[in-house]
């Protein structure tokens, strides 16, 4: 039961005093469904309705519990209580999502670059290393990889404020400028420093999308597939992965091919900047803005004509008491948002501790160690992994809901890091330890894909209220960052000390961390409107 779409089996009953309520009904699937709730007093009609939905047995549940993970009442009452105006927003049901998918597309080109600049330095690193004279230079190396990720720390805090500032799609637009001006630098570095500066500009550029493009997609998809469309984003990003591993297939004969992984990047950072002048902006930062008519348009664009009255309804809707001006940065830390935001913040904390970029970064040399002889063709096998998890999530997400993915990720991530663990610390294994460490790998990376991967990027839109959204997730996007960057700088020197075996080991702990945080701290948003969310989460503050 969500918002203000009540599917009812036996009697539904209101009171109201001396008010008279007046409901339209029609039938769907064969239950149900009052379509507009109001009340006449004395030829009037009255606004401002509180509604609370209670079960038959009398107990009453609040907006926050229906927000939760709940049963279906087998019979409903409703209760209407005068002058209150927080009235739950009625869900937007978009029978066709057509015109939506292209402009989601575009926007996912920002994931594709943001996983193949993850990935494309781990099949070149080697040969890059030797054509730069830093062959022998483990430190040199790491800041190769890690400059990627100091970047995105900073381009992650960028983009939350240049989404309020100038829009989303013009946000895009100016993205693209960093990421291929790094991804030239890169691709043609005759230093070290050139090479390091090159990946730091290439870092603020998938930083900044890492945060727009989630926002973007959560933002102009319809409510029941909004989970399908933003997991599209994580499946990308896996794409983007793949494509860099395959991309170094051909490093074999021709070690230069390196400069051509690198130089290719260009071409999506192009078409990402001209793909979005021709996208509709998001209605609901068009909205805050004021920009009303411009807001009916993109839903016209987005939705058809057809919905343009439904949809500026909801957002009239949401945005009652919502009179507030910007938010800062400060008040992400007030006692008024803490506890919401730091949900979003321990999300992406616990996904970069649980270990999946040393994964990523560092799959070719652990392949290597365990026996496996072609390094990229494993690697691959990781990717492709990845790709195939993140699609099955896509299918599950408005299905099984975030939460549950989340919990089964988990879990089959800390008993898959457990197995890789044992495969390079316990001798009985010794033998079949390169299958070993494979199986588990691929385990590991399947079940990452199915919850933690996916989810985070989906689920941080969805319950972070409007006023603070997009600074939001750049906040939770740069613990992302932030985090990453230290396992990237410290992963190899950790294996030096502890050992590989011991290493994954703690990777595995964190797992089951992130799990019981998970049970205790994150509530389900499937099916509910951002809307709906919205005034769940504050209704519980």
């Amino acid at each position: 039961m969500q918002g203000s779409s009540f599917c009812v089996q036996g009697n539904l009953g209101f009171h109201v005093g001396k008010g008279r309520v007046l409901g339209g009904c029609d039938m769907r699937n064969g239950r149900k469904v009052w379509d507009s709730l109001c009340i006449r007093k004395q030829g009037g009609f009255v606004s401002g309705l509180r509604l609370s939905v209670g079960a038959q047995h009398g107990g009453k549940r609040s907006v926050d519990s229906v927000f939760r993970k709940s049963g279906r009442a087998k019979t409903t009452k409703v209760h209407a209580t005068e002058g209150e105006a927080d009235d739950v927003p009625p869900k937007i049901q978009m029978n066709s999502s057509g015109s939506v998918l292209p402009y989601v597309g575009v926007a996912c080109l920002g994931a594709i670059l943001f996983g193949y600049h993850l990935g494309v330095v781990n099949g070149a690193l080697e040969c890059l290393s030797r054509d730069l004279g830093i062959a022998e230079n483990a430190g040199l190396q790491g800041w190769i990889v890690s400059s990627l990720l100091a970047g995105a720390t900073v381009g992650s805090f960028t983009g939350g404020s240049m989404a309020d500032k100038f829009g989303r799609t013009k946000t895009f637009q100016l993205d693209a400028i960093p990421l291929a001006v790094g991804t030239f630098l890169s691709a043609t570095a005759q230093s070290v420093q050139t090479m390091i500066i090159g990946r730091i500009l290439a870092g603020i550029g998938i930083g900044i999308s890492s945060a727009i493009v989630p926002l973007y997609i959560s933002e102009i998809s319809p409510t029941e597939i909004r989970g399908t469309l933003g997991s599209v984003n994580q499946i990308c990003i896996c794409v983007g992965i793949l494509a860099a591993l395959v991309a170094g297939l051909p490093l074999a004969a021709n070690p230069l091919w390196w400069r051509t992984m690198f130089g290719i990047a260009v071409i999506p950072s192009v078409i990402l900047a001209l793909g979005m002048t021709f996208s509709p902006e998001s209605p609901g930062w068009l909205y805050q803005q004021g920009k009303i008519s411009q807001a009916e348009i993109a839903v016209k664009r987005l939705y058809g004509k057809e919905r343009v009255t439904e949809v500026m309804n909801n957002l009239t809707t949401g945005s009652q008491g919502s009179s507030e001006p910007e938010a800062g940065w400060s008040d992400l830390f007030s006692n008024r948002y803490w506890k919401v935001v730091s949900v979003g913040a321990a999300l992406f904390l616990f996904q970069q501790l649980a270990g999946i970029n040393a994964v990523v970064y560092y799959s070719t040399p652990v392949f290597r160690t365990a026996g496996i002889a072609s390094d990229v063709a494993a690697s691959s096998l990781v990717g492709a992994s990845n790709v195939f998890g993140s699609t099955v999530a896509s299918s599950l997400m408005d299905k099984q809901g975030r939460r549950s993915l989340l919990i089964t990720s988990y879990a089959g991530m800390a008993a898959s890091m457990f197995l890789l663990s044992l495969s390079f610390s316990w001798k009985v294994l010794a033998p079949y330890s390169g299958k070993v460490a494979v199986v588990g790998t691929v385990l590991y990376v399947l079940f990452f894909s199915l919850g933690a991967g996916p989810v985070p990027a989906l689920l941080l839109p969805e319950i972070f209220p409007s006023r603070i959204r997009a600074k939001a997730v750049a906040l939770s996007w740069g613990m992302h960052w932030a985090s990453n960057f230290v396992i990237g700088l410290s992963f190899l020197s950790l294996v030096t000390k502890f050992g590989i075996g011991k290493v994954y080991l703690g990777f595995a702990c964190v797992c089951l961390l992130g799990l019981l945080y998970i049970t205790g701290n994150v509530v389900e948003t499937k099916g509910k409107s951002l809307e709906e969310i919205q005034h769940a989460l504050s209704s519980g503050v």
